[in-house]
């Protein structure tokens, strides 16, 4: 069995083990040969092909397509923002108190990339680690929400790993003002492979693989503020839109990735993305 296959059996069986309990639906974009990008839903090993909005009730064209014909893409392609946490675990703290309301910061939308699309080391970097987080995907227009409201903006989950500079970020000779370039260079967002929505995202396992050892597992249900609480939070100040993402923070310890290794991030019930790192 090669790669692919490898990969297409592992989504469609995250799938099935979601949708056994509770009614989960799959959201996937994807690119079959040269066609136009297309959305459609995930159903075990077939792509069920659908047109219209994805937040606005689409519906399904007839067309079926194999998950292992087609090349997934990042489920959105232009969210007019991307917003990340940091410190949203206690065991990434390292002994330090969290702070009392959550600390979002800005990705550019350039920064993101596809399931299985390479993570390119950009020139001078040297200490470029990885972070799995859940990403929330917002459905409706979010502005001054309560935390009850909020949970209706939420559309569904997918993975994420929001690759960091550390040197960039952190050394205090050479670290940027802000984090422009740490946590948003090129490809420096991959999500995926789906967008799992009607999945209770307070409580996935949550797991990194780099070149297949486990290197952080944790669950969603130790986040700080969870993802009700996020949203009304950043909404009070700044609306979100339809398509928008927001990464929810990393658990554990973080290390190094090189120019050839492969990291997963594998969060329960959604899939798992994979990418590899490449030389810029």
């Amino acid at each position: 069995m090669n790669r692919r296959e490898l990969f297409t059996t592992a989504l469609a069986a995250s799938v099935l083990s979601a949708q056994s309990g509770s009614k989960v639906t799959k959201y996937c974009r994807f690119r079959k040969g040269n066609a136009a990008p297309a959305m459609g839903i995930l159903d075990g090993e077939t792509i069920r092909e659908l047109r219209g909005n994805l937040f606005a009730n689409p519906t399904e064209t007839g067309a079926k397509h194999k998950l292992s014909e087609v090349k997934l893409l990042t489920p959105i392609p232009t969210p007019s923002k991307i917003l990340a946490l940091a410190g949203n675990y206690r065991s990434h703290l390292g002994g330090g108190t969290p702070r009392p309301n959550p600390e979002p910061f800005f990705k550019p939308p350039s920064s993101l990339q596809d399931p299985e699309g390479p993570v390119i080391m950009p020139p001078g970097a040297k200490d470029v680690h990885f972070e799995c987080e859940l990403v929330i995907v917002i459905g409706k227009t979010a502005r001054r929400l309560s935390k009850a409201q909020a949970k209706d903006a939420i559309f569904g989950v997918t993975c994420g790993n929001d690759v960091s500079e550390r040197i960039w970020q952190n050394d205090p000779k050479i670290k940027d003002v802000q984090w422009w370039r740490a946590k948003g260079a090129d490809t420096f967002s991959p999500v995926g492979p789906v967008i799992a929505r009607g999945i209770d995202y307070a409580n996935l396992k949550i797991e990194t693989r780099l070149n297949g050892k486990v290197m952080q597992s944790d669950s969603t249900s130790h986040l700080v503020h969870d993802c009700e609480t996020v949203v009304s939070f950043i909404s009070q100040a700044v609306t979100l839109n339809p398509g928008d993402l927001i990464f929810t923070g990393t658990p554990g310890k973080t290390t190094a990735m090189k120019v050839g290794d492969s990291v997963e991030i594998d969060i329960e019930g959604i899939g798992i993305l994979r990418n590899k790192i490449v030389a810029g």
